[in-house]
Parts: structure tokens; sequence; C-alpha cells
């Protein structure tokens, strides 16, 4: 068994491997064996009899926890095992606070030990209060404006939303002991940037990824940012096809409304705002990206989006303001929602990404049409089988064969192109019958 997030191997004991034992204390908990190799192989523990005694005594004196020791014995050698649980508090080594990520560990430090901190106190950053700013410094134009919202949400009792100022934001529990969170700031403020750098969003039309044409910058809180992103994503930014149902005018936009609207609320409610970054949106000419910075819930991958997950906000105060005033849903169904609203526009799936702090998500449009295909200089035979694989959800090499009358290695040579040329395809299955191809999504050049 390999190393892993709860799992670490050491050859022999240091008092520097304190530092590990920190570590996996402030995250999940976790097993070091002493006697290991960087594979799991046994390689033998010697004054075995003075580690037991010692380790246990300088885990108690210096980092204020006890932890398991245990001896074990094997064919290849003698090895030790250190059982290190999680604590509910900050554990801190000599001052400094490791923590146990994947299969290495880090030293805290700055907005990260800051975080970290919250966390252990129960706190979330946008639950923080924030002194010398009071109710009535928050913008009556906004506080209107999300009481008509949630009014017809009907998330709220219409006694609140009639009451005071002072009331609403009580019960939006958006204060605490008498002060103001952060999140009441950046939701309701006229100039949440005085308080928080960085919490606008950022607009940009690509020509290519260096060549920005034109850009946008979106100020104010963020109830304002988000009717100012849209209405700016949806005349200047993206084209609307216009055509008629008898007397009546109908616009078909490039992106499906409810799933760029459901990506702007996830950044903004997932958003990292002590990074000090604003939020990016990226549009091009075939696709559009939002960016935040941000994490997911611990041991969380990409996949856990793909599926119904429960509902874990980055700042579950700001998301509980936006659910009550019917922006965004609470049982984590925003990514499927997405998923779901391109699908119904006939254009490719989301692709969501995420890499140490950076949240992603891109739509693309339906670049799977005869036009833009033969554009790509692909021939007939692959254009046919592009369309064939847009109806059916795959071809095989079978299928090539018989879609266009040709032999098993022009179908081989030709998929290959498909899926190494060009990026239009992915290759499944092991081997044989077992292969097949799908749409990967991915424009070639981009």
């Amino acid at each position: 068994m390999s190393e892993s997030q709860n799992i670490e191997y050491k050859s022999n004991w240091r008092d520097e491997y304190l530092k590990w034992i920190c570590g996996f204390a402030n995250a999940s908990g976790g097993v070091i064996f002493i006697g290991k190799d960087d594979s799991g192989a046994i390689v033998g523990v010697t004054d075995e009899k003075r580690l037991l005694e010692d380790i246990p005594n300088k885990v108690r004196d210096v980092l204020g926890i006890l932890v398991d020791v245990n001896l074990h014995h094997s064919k290849q050698g003698d090895f030790i095992e250190i059982l290190v649980e999680s604590y509910p508090y900050p554990v801190n080594y000599k001052g400094q606070y490791h923590y146990r990520s994947g299969s290495t560990k880090q030293e805290l430090k700055g907005n990260a030990l800051d975080k970290f901190l919250l966390q252990k106190k129960g706190k979330r950053w946008d639950g923080v209060p924030v002194p010398n700013v009071s109710v009535d410094d928050l913008k009556q134009e906004t506080l209107d404006f999300f009481r008509k919202r949630a009014f017809k949400s009907q998330r709220i009792e219409e006694d609140i939303l009639t009451d005071t100022n002072e009331h609403l934001i009580g019960n939006l529990q958006l204060q605490e002991n008498g002060f103001l969170k952060r999140a009441a700031i950046l939701l309701f403020h006229a100039n949440p940037e005085n308080f928080v750098t960085g919490s606008y969003i950022k607009i940009g039309f690509f020509e290519t990824d260096d060549d920005l044409k034109y850009q946008d910058e979106i100020h104010g809180n963020l109830l304002e940012q988000i009717e100012k992103t849209m209405d700016l994503l949806f005349t200047k930014y993206s084209k609307a096809i216009i055509s008629y149902e008898g007397i009546n005018r109908v616009e078909k936009y490039e992106y499906p409304k409810d799933a760029v609207r459901e990506a702007l609320l996830n950044a903004i409610a997932h958003k990292d705002y002590s990074g000090g970054v604003p939020i990016q949106i990226s549009v091009y000419s075939d696709k559009i990206i939002f960016w935040n910075e941000g994490q997911l819930p611990e041991n969380w991958t990409v996949k856990n989006l793909l599926e119904k997950h429960a509902s874990r906000p980055y700042n579950p105060d700001i998301a509980n303001a936006l659910f009550r005033s019917g922006y965004i849903e609470s049982w984590g169904r925003g990514t499927l929602k997405m998923i779901r609203e391109c699908k119904q526009a006939g254009i490719p799936e989301p692709v969501f990404s995420y890499e140490l702090s950076d949240i992603s998500v891109a739509f693309r449009k339906d670049i799977y049409n005869e036009k833009y295909l033969k554009a790509l200089n692909l021939n007939n035979r692959q254009v046919k089988a592009v369309l064939f694989v847009k109806e059916k959800g795959k071809i095989t090499n079978s299928d090539y064969q018989e879609l266009n009358s040709i032999s098993k290695r022009t179908a081989t040579t030709e998929l290959s192109e498909l899926v190494e040329k060009y990026n239009l395809f992915l290759r499944e299955g092991t081997s044989g019958s077992n292969i097949f191809y799908r749409l990967c999504g991915t424009i070639v050049g981009q």
C-alpha cells in the first residue's frame, strides 16, 4: 500500500517527525509506520524498546496530545505503528501549525493558517464579525431588492420582510454579538471592496489566451454583481439567435441562461474571498470559462460534483442569503442543473476543473456541426462519424467501418486522428470489442 492521506512510512525515527504527527492531528488523523520504506516494505527498526517510551512522551510534551504506539513483529523485521487521532482543536509544533494534505505535510501560514484556525473554532471566513460597521451603513436599495426576491421565493416569513433592516439581518444570521459578519458586508454594503480586497468580477473577451480584445469590471455588492454580470454576459458577450413563433419573438442564446447563472452563483458562493483575487469570466468565440479561487470540501474531487452530493458551500452565510432570495437551491444540485441545461440546449456538457486553489467550469458551443467540422479539415467520413456519435453517444471501429464502407485499417487510422490530432474523440475501453469512442468536448488548438 502506498502513502496516502492517512498513511506515512519512515524507515527510522527522527524527532522532526513530530511535525508529521502534528499534521495528522490537525487533519483527519492517520498512521505513521516506523521501519518501512516509501513503498511500505518492511526494513526493520532498531532500539524499539527505547522508541516505545520516547515517542509517546515527546508527542505529549511537545504537541500536548496523546497517541497510541504499537510494536509489530514480522519475518522481515520489527516495525512501529503510531496511531494519530484527528483533534477538534488546533495542534502546534513549537508554534508551527502543520497539516496533512494528500501524501504531503504542509506548514500553514498566512491566509491558510487563518482559515484553519477559524475552521477549528467552528467558524467560516464569511462568518467573522467586522467592527465599526452597522446595519445603517448597508445599502437600502439592495436590502429592498433582496426583500422583493425573498417575498417571491417565499423562503422567509412575510412579517420578517416587512420588519426593520436590523431584524432582517438578524434573521439571516448575519450578525454576531452586535457586529455585522463579513457576509453582510459583501451582500449588502455599497462598497464591499473597502473591507474585502478583490471582491469584484472581471469579464474579458479573448481572441486567443493571450489576446484580450475587451473587458469589463463589475463592482458593488454581491447582489448587484449578479444582476450586472448576467446583463453584460447576455447583451455584450453572447449573441442571440432571433426567430419567431407566430408573432412572438424568440431569442435563443449560445449558452443556456440558467446554466450560466448557476455557474456565476457557484463562483460567488464558493469563492475564497481571503485570496484577494476577483472572479474571472473568460469569453472566447467558442467557449466561456468561469474561474474562482477556492477549495472543494476535504477529500472531494471533481467526480463528487458530477453526481448528487450534499450542499457544502464554502461561504455558508452568503449561500444562505442567496438561497433565501431564490437565487440558488440548497441541495447541492447546481452542477447537475448545469449539466442538464446544457444537454437540453444541445451543447456539450460543462467541464469542471479543480487544481490546488483553482476552481473552474467551462461551457462550449455546439461545435459538433458539419460546417465547423469541415473547417477543421476533417474528411467526409470523419464528419459523418462525429455526427453519428453526437446522436448515438459512441462509436466503435466496426461502426465506423459499416458507416463508411471502409476497411478496418482505414477506420483505425481515421479514428486515431479524431483522438490525437483533432481532440474530438476520447478512446474508452481496454481491448478488442470493448473499445469505443465518445465526444470529449475539447476543441483542437484550445
